[in-house]
């Protein structure tokens, strides 16, 4: 590089006239020559300026410094945390090579273990199954002998067996037999309200019958004055029947204009 070019990038030249002013007011103080309130001003103001470029030029100095400090510190911690991980990676790796060869240890001993006994089995399995043994007599009597059993175990087992059953025929028998019954709840109406309610009723509780026993009777309002009899019966399924009980009730007919079934249930 020239000196022609050297010179040319250098920005001092573009200043020039305030370093020639720098320059005067710098002889004018060392030779003591007094300066205007104007000249002392501008001093001050150019001591000012330079100071604030100073200071500038410290602050970015300082950032710069700072900022490299902080990019190696990071840098740092995130080579500690990447070696911490590959010691941490590497422990694991060796845990599982551990826990491998144990693995195979064991399955080369369970291997060696079970071909003496796989053996062992099969031979039983092929064993044959004894027959029970018979013992063989030279006396001629025991060629008579029945090894699976006589006639006459065998009707005793029947004797038993027909005891048996006769027992329990006959316990049956004594239990008592289950008779179904059902519960009625029957709405008997009169002609009107001049009927005799009481009558009525003598008249349907004088109703008898094998398996049918009446029960609560209550009078509830119709309407107009006129009352219903309602009464409940408890009777059995086999014997008695709820058309029959109607049929016997409107006999009545001077007290019963109808009879109705409110409600029916089994017991």
């Amino acid at each position: 590089m020239s000196g022609l070019q050297g010179l040319a990038q250098e920005n001092i030249w573009f200043d020039k006239s305030r370093y020639d002013e720098a320059e005067r007011c710098f002889y004018e103080r060392t030779n003591g020559i007094p300066q205007t309130s104007q000249e002392r001003d501008a001093s001050a103001i150019l001591q000012d300026i330079a100071k604030a470029r100073q200071n500038i030029q410290q602050s970015l100095t300082g950032s710069q410094n700072a900022s490299k400090s902080e990019d190696q510190n990071e840098l740092v911690s995130r080579l500690k945390s990447l070696e911490l991980d590959n010691k941490i990676l590497n422990k694991v790796v060796d845990d599982l090579r551990a826990t491998l060869s144990k693995l195979e240890s064991r399955m080369s001993v369970l291997e060696k273990s079970q071909t003496p006994a796989s053996k062992t089995v099969t031979f039983t399995k092929a064993a044959p199954v004894q027959k029970p043994k018979v013992e063989e007599s030279n006396d001629d009597d025991d060629d008579d002998i029945d090894l699976f059993g006589s006639e006459e175990e065998d009707d005793e087992a029947e004797r038993i067996k027909a005891e048996r059953v006769k027992e329990y025929a006959q316990r049956k028998a004594k239990k008592p037999a289950l008779i179904a019954k059902s519960s009625i709840l029957l709405d008997v109406k009169p002609w009107d309200d001049e009927t005799d309610m009481s009558e009525l009723e003598k008249c349907v509780r004088a109703i008898q019958m094998d398996g049918l026993l009446w029960g609560a009777s209550k009078l509830v309002p119709v309407g107009y004055g006129i009352k219903k009899l309602q009464i409940s019966c408890v009777v059995e399924d086999d014997k008695v029947g709820t058309d029959i009980l109607e049929e016997e009730i409107t006999k009545f007919e001077d007290y019963v204009q109808s009879v109705d079934i409110a409600a029916f249930n089994k017991i």
